[in-house]
Parts: C-alpha cells; sequence; structure tokens
C-alpha cells in the first residue's frame, strides 16, 4: 500500500532501508544488558528526521514489511515531521532489525527485507526532479541488485534536472555479498564520482581506496561540486569546487565524551545539508553537521532522546 501525502515537493528527499533497532537503555553492552529499548534506524531516515528538525521539509522513501515493526518504524519517521507518503508495505517480507552492542558495533538481521527488494518502480511517482536535494547512501546497493538498480536510477533522474544528488558512502563491508552488485570498491567510488555532494570517512576511503588524507580522496574524486571528508575526532574539509577550482576548508570536531558512535556519521551529513540548504557558508555548513554529531554520539540511539 502507498498512501501519497498531499503537499508541495519536499526540499529533501532520502531513500533507503529503516530498521526497528533494539539498544541497550544504557551504555553497556548488549550481552549484559538488562533492559534495552525499542527504537528505529537507519542512515537515510535518521537524514531526513534530523533535517526535519532542523526546519528543513523532508519525505522517506523505502518499503517495510506489513507488520507490526513495519507500522512502528513508519509512524516514528512519520512522528518527527517527515512526509512518509511514499513509503511501501510489503506482505511478502518482513521489516529488517539490528541490535547496537555499545562498544562493538551492530547485528544485522536484514537479509530479504521488505527493503531489500526495493527497485526502480519504488520511485516511479515520487517527483525526484523537484526536490532541491535527494539523499542516498553506499548501503542501498549493497542490499540487492534491484536496489542497485534503484540508484542507478535516482542518478539518472535527479541528475538530467537541476536538483543535487547527496551520496554518503557509508561503507558496510558485512553488507557486500557476493551476490550483491559487484566489488565494494569500485562500485563505491564510481556513485561517489556521479554524485554532486559526498560525505566519506577518512578512515573507510582508506580501506577502500587506499587514499591517506582528505587531499588525496580529492584527487581520486573530482568531480563533485562539494565533497566533505570526515576525520572522526579530528574534525572535517570541505571541498568546494567554485569557478573551476577548488576551495578547502577545515573544521575541527566538538570534543565529546562518546557513548555510541554509530548514527553520529548520519547526524552530522543531516546537519550540514540542512545548512546548505539554508544558504550557509563552508564553515557554518560544517560546524553544523558537528553540533549535530555531538548530540548524537552522547546516545545509544540513532537519534536525539525526546
Amino acid at each position: 500500500m502507498v498512501t501519497v501525502f498531499e503537499t508541495s515537493a519536499p526540499r529533501l528527499i532520502a531513500i533507503g532501508e529503516t530498521m526497528a533497532l533494539i539498544t541497550p537503555a544504557h551504555a553497556e553492552a548488549l550481552a549484559t544488558a538488562r533492559d534495552v529499548r525499542l527504537l528505529i534506524g537507519g542512515a537515510e531516515s535518521n537524514v531526513a528526521i534530523h533535517a526535519a528538525h532542523l526546519g528543513i521539509p523532508t519525505a522517506w522513501v523505502s518499503a517495510v514489511g506489513d507488520d507490526a515493526l513495519g507500522v512502528r518504524v513508519r509512524d516514528e519517521v512519520a512522528r518527527h515531521g517527515v512526509d512518509v507518503g511514499w513509503v511501501v508495505d510489503d506482505p511478502t517480507a518482513p521489516t529488517g532489525v539490528y541490535f547496537k552492542d555499545p562498544g562493538h558495533g551492530v547485528l544485522y538481521y536484514r537479509r530479504g527485507s521488505a527493503a531489500s527488494a526495493m527497485g526502480p518502480a519504488i520511485v516511479a511517482d515520487v517527483p525526484l526532479e523537484q526536490a532541491d536535494l535527494v539523499h542516498v547512501s553506499g548501503i542501498t546497493p549493497a542490499l540487492s541488485p534491484s536496489c542497485a538498480a534503484l540508484i542507478d536510477t535516482v542518478f539518472d533522474r535527479v541528475g538530467a534536472g537541476s536538483g543535487v544528488v547527496s551520496f554518503d558512502v557509508n561503507h558496510r563491508a558485512a553488507l557486500w555479498a557476493p551476490e550483491a552488485a559487484g566489488p565494494a570498491a569500485p562500485t563505491l567510488l564510481a556513485l561517489a564520482r556521479r554524485a554532486d555532494l559526498v560525505f566519506v570517512g577518512l578512515d573507510e576511503a582508506e580501506g577502500l581506496w587506499g587514499t591517506v588524507d582528505a587531499d588525496a580522496v580529492r584527487a581520486l574524486i573530482p568531480s563533485p561540486q562539494l565533497l566533505v571528508v570526515k576525520d572522526g575526532d579530528v574534525g572535517a574539509t570541505e571541498f568546494h569546487r567554485t569557478d573551476g577550482a577548488d576551495v578547502r576548508t577545515f573544521a575541527p570536531a566538538i570534543k565529546t565524551e562518546v557513548v555510541e558512535a554509530v548514527g553520529a556519521g548520519d547526524a552530522f551529513a543531516a546537519g550540514y545539508l540542512a545548512a546548505h540548504l539554508q544558504g550557509a557558508e563552508a564553515a557554518e555548513r560544517l560546524a553544523a553537521g558537528h553540533r549535530r554529531a555531538h548530540l548524537v554520539l552522547q546516545s545509544t540511539g540513532d537519534l536525539l532522546p525526546d
């Protein structure tokens, strides 16, 4: 079932899987935690939610199972002011689930999920060309060949107009099974080179492509007008191509006592994108990203506590 949200087109459209999230209520290991919380989490919906909180009209496009977890995921995203009118309920596949294990990463149970069956048809009625910015990540093409085809369609449609494709590399090694859309490194590099705006962590760029600093990443990915290279608790560097030349801007990270790092990259991207859409200059775009990430780093969830 698809319910269309009858408003003007959102400024930011994010496309990708969101799952039910089970996480310890406190900063303790999953193996010993007594109290847990049932939340939601997904890179692209995280960006949409944070951006909505920051005043940007947003929409999230995805598929969930026709089950209780799917209802919970869709309703929770909507509760944050995000348009969920293009979310599909799939009666043939379940909603994905993942667990956070603070200090030890995450455990995914998403194989065969409703979102992994997405393809180009899911965006057939979505006004991608009317949005100022469409945000996707490198997670989606790793889910299935049909999801990889979906991302190609998004790049083609947005690229034919005046909108911006924002791409977060978001390399998840565990997702790149043999049946996925080719090896991770060349696939993600090709997508980054097609995007208008790219986010990549310096550590993941080094693991994927062997680049050792932000300038090497830019040399490898010269085509996007905006490239943001994040270096953990050090800071982030923006390369902005203007009149054929790059302007390089660095902003230090905010010193933070980290509870859980997962989700902070999405928060950074949302803070940056909201500032970008609001016309902020480079230093403020980066600072806005750091401010949002700083808040999420202090929580066991992907989003800010109520």
